[in-house]
């Protein structure tokens, strides 16, 4: 599709964000199946159904528009949602992975607030109110999903996974250094050694 006009690029973008959000309906469960802490579980599964919802209503602004949602593979998603794959498969602490898949979320959150965002402003500069407020109803969906994955990890998940130990080693590192820098002051350089008088 030749980009001639701004409509033709918000098309575009929706169709980005329409194989985007196909994308997730497909990924979502198997991060919630591999999260083993129950809230996290829970927020990952509301959000499926959220994200279900995202597509019904990217489909009404194709309706809107009389166009297709058919388009290319949304490569930026397809990425993030290798990379949360990687996590669910490494070995490792079930919280620490689970401090590893909010991560990996909260990188697809921010991926579709950013596309939300910008669609949502061309639909306004386009004057197609019906579908700038579809959009809009979905960008603080994800927003708020955000914040929800960063209150999960800060009150649990995170101190959960510290209290493993993970920052003792390099708590004894930095004392290490401090005490090596201390020495290092100590120490008597040979430029304040008193020169030795000619007779």
């Amino acid at each position: 599709m030749a980009l001639a006009t701004m409509q033709d690029l918000f098309i575009e973008q929706l169709k980005d964000l329409y194989s985007a959000e196909k994308q997730l309906v497909q990924a979502l469960p198997k991060m919630a199946k591999a999260a083993t802490t129950p809230e996290l579980a829970q927020a990952i599964t509301d959000h499926l159904s959220q994200t279900q919802n995202h597509v019904t209503r990217l489909e009404q602004c194709f309706e809107h528009l009389n166009a297709s949602t058919r388009g290319k593979r949304c490569k930026g998603m397809e990425g993030l949602i290798e990379e949360g794959k990687e996590t669910i498969e490494e070995d490792g602490e079930g919280v620490v992975k689970d401090a590893g898949l909010i991560a990996a979320a909260q990188r697809v959150e921010h991926y579709e607030i950013s596309g939300y965002g910008t669609a949502r402003t061309m639909a306004s500069l386009l004057g197609l109110d019906d579908v700038a407020d579809l959009l809009t109803e979905t960008l603080g969906e994800e927003e708020d999903a955000d914040k929800l994955l960063t209150q999960i990890a800060m009150d649990q998940v995170n101190p959960q996974a510290m209290s493993l130990g993970n920052g003792g080693n390099m708590e004894e590192e930095d004392e290490l250094e401090e005490e090596e820098e201390s020495e290092e002051m100590e120490r008597p350089s040979r430029s304040s050694k008193a020169p030795h008088r000619r007779r």
